[in-house]
């Protein structure tokens, strides 16, 4: 009888391990072989984990758990002997595992070998693994950061904080297509080239009309100055471009004011919104001219942006003149991102966020539902933090100008609206490309939506969920540029340690590295959407496919025989986007990068 996997726990457990990082409590889910890649260890180390099948954790068997015996230390003699060094029992720890000191350091990997070494010369051993160093996540200093709960708490945040370790956005150009900037002590060296498009000199209100001035002189109007009696009361100057300057790439750690999203990125201000909005005309310019298109009597854009921040919009048909310059733009490789417009009505309503081809942007307050002005729909692709306004600070902080009128002093405010969430989604996009400047607008956008996390209060009609800017860089990293092949990532022995798939259709080229190696992927899989997993090992190797819920429930597995192609499909059936974990296993046959070697589509 052939005894296959599925007959031993594939998962041991789940557990949080939690670290109080300046404040903010952040946790990461990991299997008992603790893998928390996500805390951004160092890649050396001088201490493995041996967990032996007849330990117990302390108190209940604490003869055990005090030397590992004569003959293991043999075993561990010889294992080390393989890779030039010596191990000796360091201390037992609580969960019935011994901490072994290397007589080196070593990098993760090379421990990570000899621990599969070990393992296949002991097998009395339940699990042994590399003892990482951990390190503390970057945690800004900036004097308000921690009024920025749209970063970083863990209901209604982005996790921009998780992703800080390992993205800053660096050598990406966002454009801001708003109303211009102001200049700002926590935009200094962030502001970049830049153009005002406004061709009408009332709209303009700074006495002429396009040139290569964005700064923005102010926007205030009076009653009835917009005609048709609009506005119906006097409203200051927004300062609205410089806002949303603000959450994309504000200075960062510089112990001052706030935070940016991609704070490394440069933001190209493009001014087309000046008294009583902005014209169709200037903003399809506007777009063509960001993303390197060429615009008559306008010089070339120096800075082409490969990011445009449209936090801006009307009602209507998307426009024909519209449509053709984001087609432009993308044909550029420049990803569009706008926002679903404010009036909590259907956002196909809404334009440009009905254009096709653009990342339309939904807002969440801070509980993570739907803002109450938020519009929705099957337009809207993901969701971000947008704040609410019952209470002033579960907005979003960001830098403004404390003039009425003209420019006054540097300031920061808290706004709320979907303008705010949609910064959020591009400073995400700015830390994906800062990572992978290969990455297309498609890829951008399906990764923003397979890797955006469930919405944990009701927000329907809000896209896939919540972006998820750790998830998304993550992604980023594991593969684009064409965004039907990746090559696995050791290692990803663990769910804690998965590689992340984000693209439909992707193959994975992997290789089971010995007998006990087995390999994790990850999948977002969006409400009522069909994961399709499809294993095909090399001929004369018997591999099996396995995949899991998040809480590590065993949901679908096939074990066919050698040479046979193994196939699994799971549906969500949940209201949000799910993690999936497909997992293939040895049973016979080759193994290592040359004889081990398999292919796994995924499919959804």
């Amino acid at each position: 009888m052939k005894l296959k996997h599925s007959t031993y726990p594939a998962l041991l457990g789940i557990f949080a391990a939690a670290v109080v990082i300046g404040g903010p409590l952040t946790a990461t889910a990991a299997v008992p072989e603790f893998k928390a890649e996500a805390l951004s260890p160092t890649m050396h180390t001088d201490r493995m984990i041996v967990k032996y099948k007849d330990s117990a954790p302390a108190g209940k068997a604490a003869a055990k758990h005090a030397a590992v015996g004569k003959d293991r230390e043999a075993i561990l003699t010889r294992a080390g002997q393989q890779f030039g060094l010596t191990m000796k029992l360091s201390h037992g720890i609580a969960t019935g595992a011994h901490v072994m000191k290397l007589n080196k350091r070593m990098s993760v990997a090379e421990v990570q070998a000899l621990a599969r070494e070990l393992m296949d010369r002991d097998p009395n051993v339940e699990y042994a693994e590399p003892d990482r160093i951990m390190q503390k996540l970057f945690t800004p200093n900036d004097t308000r950061y921690n009024e920025q709960w749209h970063y970083f708490e863990s209901t209604g945040g982005l996790r921009a904080n998780l992703a800080w370790d390992k993205a800053t956005g660096l050598g990406v150009n966002v454009a801001v297509i708003d109303t211009g900037y102001r200049p700002h002590a926590d935009l200094s060296g962030r502001i970049v080239g830049g153009y005002d498009f406004i061709s009408d000199t009332f709209v303009s209100n700074d006495g002429n009309g396009r040139d290569s001035d964005a700064s923005d002189p102010g926007d205030k109007i009076v009653v009835g100055e917009c005609g048709g009696g609009q506005p119906t009361q006097n409203q200051n100057s927004s300062w609205h471009g410089t806002h949303v300057a603000g959450t994309i790439a504000a200075a960062t750690n510089n112990g001052a004011g706030v935070a940016g999203v991609a704070y490394n990125a440069k933001v190209v201000p493009v001014r087309v919104l000046g008294k009583c909005g902005g014209y169709t005309s200037d903003i399809a310019d506007a777009i063509i001219w960001s993303s390197g298109g060429t615009v008559s009597g306008v010089p070339a854009n120096a800075n082409v942006a490969k990011v445009i921040n449209m936090s801006l919009g009307g009602g209507g048909a998307c426009d024909t003149t519209t449509q053709n310059a984001i087609n432009g733009a993308r044909s550029r490789g420049t990803v569009v991102i706008v926002a679903a417009g404010n009036e909590n009505q259907n956002a196909s309503n809404s334009n440009p966020a009905n254009c096709a081809g653009v990342v339309t942007v939904a807002a969440t307050n801070r509980s993570g539902g739907r803002a109450f002005y938020s519009n929705y729909g099957t337009v809207v692709d993901v969701a971000a933090p947008g704040g609410d306004t019952s209470v002033a600070a579960n907005g979003i902080l960001s830098t403004l100008n404390a003039g009425t009128g003209a420019p006054g002093a540097d300031s920061y405010a808290f706004y709320q609206g979907t303008s705010m969430a949609t910064p959020h989604v591009a400073g995400v996009a700015a830390l994906m490309l800062s990572k992978n400047s290969a990455l297309t607008p498609d890829e951008i956008e399906s990764k923003l939506k397979s890797t955006a996390r469930a919405f944990p209060a009701t927000c329907t009609s809000c896209g896939t969920g919540i972006v998820d800017a750790n998830a998304a860089v993550d992604s980023a990293i594991g593969g684009g540029g064409g965004g039907t092949t990746l090559a696995e990532s050791e290692s990803n022995n663990t769910t804690g340690t998965a590689d992340p798939v984000a693209t439909s259709g992707t193959t994975v080229n992997a290789n089971m590295g010995s007998t006990t190696d087995t390999d994790y992927f990850v999948v977002q899989l969006p409400a009522g959407k069909t994961l399709t997993s499809v294993l095909t090992p090399g001929a004369g190797k018997d591999y099996d496919l396995y995949v899991y819920n998040s809480a590590g429930t065993l949901i679908g597995q096939s074990e066919n025989g050698t040479g046979s192609v193994d196939t699994v499909s799971v549906t969500n059936t949940g209201t949000g986007t799910l993690a999936r974990y497909v997992r293939v296993t040895y049973y016979s046959g080759g193994t290592g990068s040359t004889n081990g070697t398999y292919t796994l589509k995924l499919t959804w």
